[in-house]
């Protein structure tokens, strides 16, 4: 019998659900997306009743495209975002909208937290203390919304909401609760100082369980919603970047991976969460148990290109929908009329704040150089730009902290672009790797299914049936003209840096 697995991952802006088999072949994959609500210019949510429509809505649609037979299908596995946080009562119901991760309303409980706590890098793998981590949420949620606060049940993270709604059960896990801040990713257990210093116990968190095992079966009300003629494993893949990271093969030292979705993720596997001396990148349990994960994260660097295309692409779009071609592939074409460096165009993707490899919250995105030369081919290109720049500053702290690789393996939305790989080789002057499919979040999660319901012994053996080599793009006679443009990035992100930092005094 060639069983089935299901996967599910939960991104910032939209949600896929992949059907596979056993040996490794895509039977169907479906994407629904939604829109974040963002009152000001600090705060984003989600009502977090969208990602369980939209998540039943997919996984019914990969069923459905197959006519798949129910009985085959052995598991599935949810991946998610990190730090969004869903405050939920007893019965499991949303009190409040989703604080979505790259919120950063509370900077004040930040500040708190951040003389409050010691050795937080040491014991969390988190750099510094920043608006974004769920304590800081909950710190917020305690002062400004003291109802909501005390009737909260369990607060949870998207992937454990998911989990709840399948099987009833209110787990988390190591690799999806690693970037709390109240979770000791040292002794897989969670941090008693901050959660004294947050104001809140254990008993209004999730059970741990280990990352990437069954934690429970498919309640009958959900079968009957899915269209399962009887009950499947459910199994929490843990926080989306490490199941790409397995989606990618990227389950040894020495394999570096990039994920170009909403945010801009890069992941190496480490044995100790001790490594980088400087304190610079962050650290997460890998949802391989006893495995650590060196994950810079730039927040909004795939979404600038959403937002760029949301606000000013429209005639592109209706053309798009025209002629029946995806709007991305539009774009990419208008970007690749313009030369290498946009003609001094360049772009800051910080539409949320900074994170890596140097945190500013009070960052924000900026266009700067243009003139009436330049043509909105440039602010697109500017846009790939920005972001192959943010990639090869991040890789260059990891290579100062000892961390040794050759290519790069690009996975994700981005992945799909021609243009968008042949400008990160060209700026990190690395070649980059391509892999057959892009959504590595899904094929991590089919992997976990499959590790889990005892289909293969380890990671290795689901990677060998999932992972395979695309093409290598390598660098061209750019290379030159980018290390050029390069500098001056850094030049303009560390100046207009001090000047945000200014401002927010």
């Amino acid at each position: 019998m060639n069983r089935k697995m299901l996967s599910l991952d939960l991104g910032t802006t939209s949600v896929k659900a992949g059907l596979f088999t056993e040996n490794g072949e895509m039977l169907a994959t479906a994407l629904e997306e939604y829109q974040l609500l963002t009152p000001f210019a600090n705060e984003a949510e989600l009502d977090a009743e969208i990602y369980w429509n939209a998540s039943v809505k997919t996984i019914r649609t990969v069923i459905e495209k197959v006519n798949a037979d129910a009985t085959q299908i052995c598991g599935i596995a949810i991946s998610s975002q990190g730090e969004t946080l869903i405050a939920v009562d007893k019965d499991g119901k949303p009190l409040r909208n989703a604080i979505v991760w790259i919120d950063n309303r509370a900077d004040e409980e930040a500040e708190i937290l951040k003389n409050a706590l010691h050795h937080v890098y040491e014991v969390t793998g988190i750099p510094d203390v920043l608006p974004t981590w769920p304590g800081c949420k909950i710190m917020w949620m305690r002062k400004h919304e003291p109802d909501f606060f005390s009737r909260t049940f369990k607060f949870l993270f998207v992937q454990d909401f998911i989990v709840y709604r399948l099987c009833g059960k209110f787990v988390t896990n190591p690799s999806i609760c690693c970037t709390s801040l109240y979770f000791d990713i040292t002794k897989d257990g969670w941090w008693n100082d901050a959660l004294d210093a947050i104001g809140i116990k254990e008993n209004v968190l999730p059970v741990i369980t280990p990352s990437g095992t069954v934690v429970g079966e498919t309640t009958d009300e959900v079968n009957a919603m899915l269209g399962l003629s009887q009950p499947i494993a459910v199994i929490g893949g843990g926080m989306d970047q490490s199941v790409c990271a397995i989606g990618a093969g990227t389950i040894t030292g020495g394999i570096v991976s990039e994920t170009t979705g909403s945010a801009l993720c890069i992941q190496m596997v480490a044995d100790r969460p001790d490594l980088d001396t400087q304190k610079l990148i962050p650290v997460y349990s890998h949802s391989i148990p006893g495995k650590y994960l060196f994950v810079p994260v730039c927040p909004t660097a795939g979404m600038s290109y959403k937002w760029f295309r949301d606000n000013f692409a429209s005639e592109e779009i209706e053309n798009a929908n025209l002629s029946g071609k995806d709007i991305y592939e539009v774009l990419n074409g208008m970007a690749a009329s313009v030369p290498a460096g946009s003609d001094g165009l360049r772009m800051l993707p910080h539409l949320m704040g900074a994170f890596c490899p140097f945190s500013n919250p009070s960052a924000r995105g900026s266009f700067t150089g243009f003139t009436l030369h330049h043509t909105k081919s440039h602010f697109i290109r500017a846009i790939l730009e920005s972001v192959a720049y943010l990639l090869r500053r991040n890789l260059e702290v990891m290579i100062q902290n000892g961390a040794e690789f050759s290519e790069v393996r690009a996975t994700g939305g981005g992945a799909k672009s021609p243009l968008w790989n042949q400008i990160k080789a060209n700026v990190c002057n690395l070649p980059v790797v391509t892999l057959q499919t892009e959504d590595t979040g899904l094929i991590g999660d089919a992997i976990l299914v499959g590790l889990a319901t005892g289909i293969y012994k380890d990671v290795s053996e689901g990677c060998e049936k999932f992972v395979h080599i695309r093409s290598k793009i390598l660098p061209d006679q750019d290379v030159e003209i980018y290390n050029r443009e390069y500098a001056n990035y850094c030049l303009l992100d560390d100046t207009l840096g001090a000047y945000f930092r200014n401002l927010k005094q």
